[in-house]
């Protein structure tokens, strides 16, 4: 993790700031004054400023933006990772709150709090997520109906959740869901003889995608959303 990063992270500082408080030559690292942004930390290190020891405290909450080609696991063999995009210590603790498709951009959730990311996953808390989806085809009349009563999935035992569908193009929609069934999007308009084009997250619960953040890029998240999962 790189040493700006760590501060920012510590001291709830900006990158600038980070670099402001490098600069003034009282940042200690394993007993040297170290002042290179993009010095190496590790989970080993000793850092040190003003005095203070500084460690990365509590659990970690996460949004990336996560850019298509790239997959939400810790290895694959064909495709890169997400993980590639964060520099953080302690990698190996962290975890994907719900996966997206490798196709599929927009707002991924990462963590090391086992019990916040199962409120995210698990059917039985129904946390929303919405998708903007583009199809092939136009959205016919009745769709908004079908995916309210719920869809019949290929090879699957019974309806989906009912689902809310939202027309915003003759081609566009937003669709919130309350299941994470595997390729679940894909596969409901491919039920109803659609086929989906493009598929980007915007929303989990009520932590909807931070629009500042660019491809690949990513911020730890507030409090406030944080404590959204447990409402």
């Amino acid at each position: 993790m790189r040493l700006d990063k760590f501060l920012c992270d510590t001291l709830g500082v900006t990158r600038k700031e980070a670099h402001q408080i490098l600069r003034s030559k009282q940042v200690i690292v394993d007993g040297a004054m170290e002042k290179r942004a993009a010095s190496h930390v590790t989970e080993e290190s000793v850092v040190e400023w003003q005095g203070n020891q500084l460690k990365l405290s509590g659990p970690r909450y996460i949004m990336l933006y996560k850019p298509e080609g790239f997959v939400c696991s810790h290895e694959d063999g064909t495709n890169p990772t997400a993980f590639e995009l964060i520099d953080e210590i302690k990698m190996d603790r962290l975890h994907f709150a719900g996966r997206l498709d490798v196709d599929t951009t927009g707002l991924v959730l990462i963590t090391d709090d086992g019990q916040w990311s199962h409120r995210i996953t698990s059917p039985k808390h129904k946390c929303e997520k919405t998708y903007r989806v583009w199809l092939d085809e136009p959205v016919e009349e009745d769709y908004v109906e079908k995916f309210k009563q719920g869809i019949q999935l290929k090879s699957e035992d019974g309806l989906t959740l009912p689902a809310h569908l939202d027309v915003r193009a003759e081609k566009e929609v937003l669709l919130t869901i309350h299941e994470g069934k595997y390729h679940q999007v894909k596969r409901m308009f491919a039920a109803l003889g659609n086929r989906v084009e493009a598929l980007h997250r915007e929303k989990i619960g009520e932590i909807e995608m931070d629009e500042s953040l660019e491809l690949g890029e990513y911020r730890y998240l507030t409090e406030e959303e944080v404590n959204s999962i447990w409402k």
